[in-house]
């Protein structure tokens, strides 16, 4: 096997390790600098969201496709939206009572 062949473990690995540091420079980021990020705070989640949930449904598609879906999948895909979704609304809700 080629040293720089990408195995199904690894590339889980590398998208394991690639979301635990944004999560990470995101929070890092919210405690050091909430000053500089509070006027684009709403837009920032908003964007977050959006594009968390574009990339978790292309990726749900993409599994599904692959191979029968497993049901414990499917739930924790609509439960994240359903989180995302009371996350949005409750972005919403707080910028209209600013």
């Amino acid at each position: 096997m080629d040293q720089h062949e990408l195995t199904p473990a690894t590339a889980k690995g590398a998208e394991l390790a690639s979301g635990l540091g944004a999560i990470a420079l995101g929070a890092g980021l919210a405690l050091i600098a909430p000053d500089i990020f509070r006027d684009i705070a709403v837009p920032l989640l908003m964007v977050g969201i959006v594009v968390h949930g574009v990339g978790m449904t292309l990726k749900h598609q993409f599994e599904r496709s692959a191979r029968s879906s497993i049901w414990w999948e499917s739930a924790l895909f609509w439960l994240c939206w359903a989180c995302l979704a009371v996350v949005a609304i409750w972005v919403v809700v707080r910028s209209l009572g600013d």
